[in-house]
């Protein structure tokens, strides 16, 4: 039957000094219960209810404190600290009941493990290349934000070091603390930024770049502290560590860093890597993580060098992320602060007194006080604005994951640990709510001047920024270019943006392809060759009056706006072309490609971009091929008014010069004027008088005013003129303003009419309308204030522009 609840004082032998309790081996059995049995106390559902609730509270407090602007840390961190002994496990019907005897040791080695594999995927995604890449306004910030609170936490450590507890007073572990204070690590400021869609901004790519060097000097400062630890144990034993340290490095960089560059070799091109190569790896991540603690090291350091020398990127380190990033992150992760909170007792703090922990908090305070003076004046010094210098200093500041982990590996005790858990959640809640207020991603996208193909004078370059996700998109594209008919005369200057999804990797990347420095970066995009070559061959013959300028870019879906509207705004384009595709069941294929929801790409662009859009939607493959023949190709723009509209009737106007297009615009009119905005309805007016007097005399052109009532009449315009001809392509404009009455009744026959539009989400998905493409352009939002004076000048210079271009073409 076994003991129960005897306990034994052992005697003075060996490790026996400690009270031994003797309790009953139970086996799991499913039928328990029914034998008044309580399950929670068997061995495999004690880890069942941890994991159960663990989760439970990470993903409640979540959910309650985003509104807050918290990140997932902050709620991960106070939800192990409210199971552990500070509140929860402070009962002993609860511990008895959910966290017995035998729970504490399985806790404790989850939550290892969760650390371990989440260094791991951290080490994996972060691109040792950016050491070379960095430039000097990086290392200008990283060198003073390092050494700076170093100095200045061990001075004040060494001044107070004599009231220090036992601990804390080694020269070894006052280093340390002043180590995890200056020190700016990978992980949290990886996951912070991801958070809060800050990786493609220029802050965050700065704030990359500099972590990148700080980790790098950390792990040096690290080795010497932990050779100072095993010095004082002996000097034999910190020769030893030093020499293990250095054959450990040596065999990863010699050994595995090859092995790995084999495996990749050894994949087939556009295939997964092999699952024995993926599950070896796993497994060399503990093996690794085990000698590592065997020689004195930190058990979690293994993992992460293991991933610092896998290549980032596919295919080898977008599979490693994508097989083992989730798990991580919602299963052990919240384990590995269960295991964080069990360390941590508020209560220790209160017993230890003021006098006990004073030296530690002055210690961190002067590290963190000079961290975050020092970042914000060298940011300021290397040309930054105050408020990017404070959310720079906000950001290098922060405490993460590895800090806990160097807590707990330094050895503070548990008020000290204590205390740094808690300033650790003080800190991070109040600096991300900090950072999203000051720091706007889209803030420099608001221009106040006019952007747009209306506003573009002739003669001048029309700057177009093509977005290519995939090169499935290029005929199209390559199409639309051919009908806008660049001439001499009329210039166009087209930037070609390739786009891929970053997976596998953390840090963003932008390639200037004009930049012969980056090219070898270009085999990070594998559709690279194929898309250059395709807009090689448009632009051959067209070299006097096409300027054609390469760009690529890797990074995520949710900030893959910012990388779009941040080089259209230093371009200068006119419009944005972002290619969308019909999918076979008519509907319109934005959420594989772009994202889905309020966050995807098409929606976060129409909102922040400094200039026009336009939405191409490819409806059939004929147009792949059709428009390259020299045949007549026949368009038509339903111009309902509005901004969008006008746009819409100016692009229509640059492609009639091309003497293969015949072009029909139909105006639609409200019954008797009504629901009309007299100011819009004026502007319309003058610019369909201004097209049609340019016009008049071209037999390619027809023009005609529709009267209707409501949405019916119009979708049954549009289908009369579907029937009565054939159109490759339709252009419409998206929805600014247009008048209700025009639409009415409508809003629930489409179900894309926030990217397209209602009329242009009817055209693009409904198969009465037969057509090869679909253009829905969206005129560009002034965000910024603009004054009187600037309406007036806008207002003059369109004036101009319309008897510049009439006397032209007189």
């Amino acid at each position: 039957m076994g003991i129960t609840s005897a306990q034994f004082q052992a005697s003075n032998r060996g490790t026996a000094a400690f009270p031994l309790t003797c309790f009953r081996s139970q086996v799991s059995n499913p039928f328990s219960i029914f034998y008044r049995g309580n399950p929670v106390k068997l061995s495999f559902n004690v880890i069942l209810v941890a994991l159960i609730l663990n989760i439970l509270f990470s993903r409640a407090l979540y959910f309650l404190l985003k509104p807050l602007r918290q990140c997932r840390f902050v709620s991960q961190l106070i939800g192990g600290i409210m199971i552990g002994p500070s509140l929860m496990a402070r009962s002993p019907m609860f511990v008895s009941m959910v966290f017995p005897f035998t729970s504490d040791f399985l806790l404790k080695n989850l939550g290892l493990i969760g650390f371990m594999l989440f260094l791991f995927v951290s080490g994996v995604k972060m691109d040792i290349g950016l050491l070379k890449r960095s430039g000097r306004k990086q290392l200008c910030i990283a060198l003073p934000s390092v050494f700076v609170p170093l100095v200045v936490a061990s001075i004040v450590g060494f001044t107070t070091q004599e009231s220090m507890d036992t601990h804390l007073k080694k020269f070894a572990s006052i280093e340390a603390v002043a180590l995890s204070m200056s020190v700016t690590t990978f992980p949290i400021h990886y996951t912070v930024l991801e958070e809060l869609n800050l990786l493609s901004s220029e802050v965050g790519n700065m704030v990359m770049s500099t972590t990148i060097i700080s980790d790098t000097i950390a792990l040096n400062f690290m080795l010497a502290f932990e050779a100072m630890k095993q010095y004082e144990v002996s000097s034999y034993n910190a020769i030893l560590y030093t020499i293990s340290s250095m054959v450990f490095t040596s065999f990863l960089i010699v050994v595995v860093r090859p092995v790995m560059l084999s495996v990749i070799q050894n994949t087939p091109e556009g295939e997964a890597v092999d699952q024995f190569y993926v599950i070896s790896i796993f497994l060399a991540a503990f093996v690794l993580g085990f000698i590592t603690d065997m020689i004195g090291l930190a058990i979690c350091i293994g993992s992460f060098w293991l991933g610092l020398v896998i290549p980032d990127g596919p295919p080898l380190g977008v599979t490693l992320v994508e097989k083992c990033e989730t798990i991580t992150m919602q299963v052990f992760l919240p384990c590995s602060f269960a295991y964080i909170g069990f360390f941590t007792d508020f209560h220790a703090m209160k017993e230890a007194g003021w006098s006990a922990l004073r030296p530690l908090l002055g210690l961190v305070l002067s590290g963190y006080l000079s961290k975050l003076i020092t970042t914000m004046l060298a940011s300021k010094m290397v040309g930054l604005s105050w408020r990017d210098s404070l959310a720079m200093g906000l950001l290098l500041s922060m405490r993460g994951h590895a800090e806990l982990i160097l807590y707990i590996h330094w050895i503070v005790g548990v008020p000290g640990f204590s205390m740094l858990v808690f300033g650790n959640a003080i800190l991070m809640g109040i600096h991300v709510p900090l950072i999203s207020i000051l720091y706007d991603p889209s803030k420099p996208y608001m221009v106040d001047q006019r952007r747009t193909i209306q506003h573009t004078a002739p003669n001048d370059h029309l700057r177009i920024l093509m977005c290519i996700k995939d090169k499935e998109h290029l005929p199209s594209l390559v199409n639309l270019l051919q009908l806008s008919y660049p001439t001499v005369q009329n210039p166009f200057s087209i930037h070609a943006f390739h786009l891929v999804e970053l997976i596998g990797r953390a840090n963003p990347l932008f390639i200037d392809h004009q930049n012969q420095k980056l090219e070898e970066l270009v085999t990070r995009f594998p559709d690279w060759d194929k898309i250059h070559h395709a807009l090689d061959l448009f632009l051959q013959g067209k070299q006097d009056c096409v300027d054609l300028l390469f760009f690529s870019a890797s990074t995520t879906i949710v900030t893959m706006y910012q990388d779009v509207c941040k080089l259209a705004l230093e371009s200068g384009t006119v419009i944005i072309v972002l290619p969308l595709e019909k999918k076979f069941d008519g509907e319109i294929a934005t959420t594989k490609q772009w994202g889905g929801g309020n966050r995807s790409v098409i929606i976060q662009v129409l909102e922040n971009a400094p200039c026009s859009v336009g939405l191409l939607i490819d409806k059939t493959d004929r147009w792949h091929s059709q428009v390259s023949q020299e045949g007549a190709c026949n368009i038509i723009v339903l111009f309902l008014g509005g901004p969008d509209s006008r746009e819409a009737l100016s692009y229509s106007n640059l492609i009639v010069r091309n003497p293969r297009v015949s072009l029909t615009v139909v105006r639609f009119l409200s019954s008797n004027g009504e629901g009309d905005d007299k100011m819009q309805k004026k502007m319309d007016d003058k610019l369909v008088t201004s097209f049609w007097v340019q016009n008049e005399r071209n037999e390619r052109v027809a023009y005609r005013e529709v009267v209707v009532r409501d949405g019916a009449d119009t979708i049954a315009t549009i289908l009369g003129m579907a029937k009565e001809k054939y159109y490759d392509m339709w252009v419409v404009g998206r929805q600014q303003k247009i008048n209700p009455f025009l639409v009415e009744g409508l809003s629930t026959w489409t179900d894309n009419q926030e990217e397209l539009g209602i009329i242009g989400d009817y055209v693009s998905s409904s198969d009465s309308v037969n057509a090869d493409s679909v253009l829905v352009i969206q005129k560009q939002v002034l965000r910024g204030r603009v004054s009187q004076a600037n309406v007036v000048v806008a207002s003059l210079d369109y004036m101009a522009t319309l008897i510049r271009g009439w006397i032209l073409r007189r």
